[in-house]
């Protein structure tokens, strides 16, 4: 088995989007970690679902007391 540690941005953003939804295996978060050490946008990228997620979750708190 032969693990791929090197993610190009496209790869990353994937990865990132699927944490949201399951938790990804040992060798794809090590991937994702060290891509985000030398790369200036993907942090950016991270920052913003996270800033998406807490504004949805609001939106939706919001909804319900109407």
């Amino acid at each position: 088995m032969t693990i791929k540690l090197r993610r190009n941005c496209k790869e990353v953003t994937r990865l990132v989007l699927q944490a949201e939804e399951q938790a990804l295996p040992w060798h794809e978060r090590l991937a994702v970690r060290l891509h985000m050490v030398a790369c200036k946008a993907c942090p950016r990228f991270v920052d913003q679902v996270a800033l998406m997620r807490r504004a949805s979750e609001r939106w939706r708190r919001y909804s319900e007391t109407d």
